[in-house]
């Protein structure tokens, strides 16, 4: 079988090497990264340019589409490329709008009755801002309701004096059409863990995937500002140390509602949903969907998938999917990226990896925002390596992780207490003051 895997980062490196041995593996990516041009035939393309992906898929009689980044099924890829005969993993157009469009997936939720959601409301203009800011009695969240690539979003606390702060970014994200849109969401602040999960669909049924918990700050101890994702970690038996097996249930029922939520208001949503939930006291709240895998918790379960990819792909298809395997091990994904990220002056510069030294130790290596040229591996101005460690536990995954970031050189920055006990003991601490 002929697969096509749309994408240029980590996360489509990490599709690839899950896809490699079962079929002849395919790729259109924007730069050519180092580990999938290794195992796929490729071609350099925007892959925005859904014409362009689905001439390439025609041309060489592609018999199924995995599609990695967002943006493509905003645009509907998906419906472009199965209007050519190709199956695609992956949601429509119209389902994917529960990621790029907030205001969708937050209307899903009322209108389906369907637990977890959050005090929120979409604006578009500045005066109805105003007033329901000077009337909101939380800290709020301010997000833009499009695309912004994990980006854009910004937390004001602690009730400033007329949540000045607020309205002044939500009059940014306005006038600067911030993802897309001349409107903006504003949300309560919730308290408690992030945690996410990710689950593969066929429109009816759900198979979910160990959870995992994504560090969006780009400096040690959560500190600096948000970013696509610094690194993540999972645990054995699919549940991370702060959550119970109950928590991880109700947040998979608010997932399987929301699938069928989608089915009733447009097509079946056929590929990854990816949610990102805020453990508080009363249980899991969903702060938002993503319409495909993450970036990094993709690296974290797809390095401990048992089930074969391939077979996965072709049950979302054709309708019949059932529970996927997983390994009972932890892991620990850790982002290297240029210094100073994500404001960084680091970009276009010559880094060294010692593939053949990380394997060595059991870690695995996946390729995100770089490119390659004739004398070597470029970084660009964002995430450049996952580096994954996968062990018995979390702390034995975090050590081979850790060592093996010893083996990429250049003007880099990791976070090196991702995955930590001291790290992991704070989320198990905030959680049981939260509970009590």
């Amino acid at each position: 079988m002929k697969v096509l895997v749309v994408g240029t980062g980590a996360r489509e490196h990490a599709i690839c090497e899950a896809l490699k041995e079962d079929v002849e593996l395919y790729s259109y990516m924007s730069n050519k990264n180092p580990g999938i041009a290794k195992i796929a035939t490729f071609k350099q393309g925007d892959e925005g340019d859904i014409n362009k992906v689905a001439e390439y898929a025609v041309e060489n009689n592609i018999d199924m589409a995995v599609i990695g980044p967002e943006a493509p099924l905003g645009k509907g890829i998906v419906n472009e490329l199965e209007k050519n005969g190709i199956d695609c993993v992956g949601p429509n157009m119209e389902a994917a709008k529960i990621e790029t469009d907030k205001s969708f997936m937050r209307n899903l939720f009322e209108t389906h009755d369907i637990e977890g959601s959050l005090v929120y409301k979409v604006f578009d203009n500045y005066n109805d801002i105003s007033i329901f800011l000077d009337n909101f009695d939380k800290d709020v969240v301010v997000k833009p309701v499009g695309l912004t690539g994990g980006k854009g979003v910004k937390i004001v606390g602690e009730h400033l004096k007329n949540n000045q702060e607020a309205k002044e970014y939500a009059k940014e994200v306005m006038d600067n059409k911030m993802g897309g849109f001349p409107q903006v969401i504003i949300e309560e602040r919730l308290i408690g863990e992030e945690f996410t999960v990710q689950a593969f669909s066929d429109g009816e049924h759900l198979a979910p995937m160990p959870a995992a918990q994504d560090h969006p700050y780009a400096f040690e101890g959560g500190k600096g500002p948000i970013t696509g994702g610094m690194g993540s970690y999972s645990d054995k038996n699919g549940i991370l140390p702060f959550l119970t097996q109950d928590e991880y249930d109700k947040a998979v029922k608010i997932m399987e509602e929301t699938i069928k939520a989608i089915s009733k208001e447009t097509r079946p949503y056929k590929g990854i949903l990816y949610g990102q939930f805020m453990l508080c006291k009363d249980g899991p709240r969903l702060i938002e969907y993503n319409a495909r895998f993450g970036d990094p918790e993709a690296m974290n379960v797809l390095s401990i998938m048992k089930t074969p990819m391939i077979k996965v792909c072709q049950a979302i298809i054709d309708g019949n999917l059932e529970k996927v395997e997983f390994e009972n091990k932890a892991s620990v994904c850790k982002y290297i990226v240029p210094d100073g990220y994500p404001e960084t002056e680091h970009n276009n510069e010559l880094i060294e990896v010692d593939e053949e030294k990380i394997n060595s130790m059991g870690a695995k290596v996946f390729y995100a925002a770089v490119n390659q040229k004739e004398d070597g591996i470029y970084t660009s101005s964002s995430r450049a390596i996952g580096i994954v460690g996968i062990g018995n536990t979390i702390a034995e995954s975090e050590a081979i992780s850790e060592k093996a970031c010893e083996y990429v050189s250049g003007n880099l920055y990791h976070r090196r207490d991702i995955g930590t006990k001291e790290l992991i003991q704070q989320r198990i601490d905030h959680m049981k003051e939260i509970r009590e």
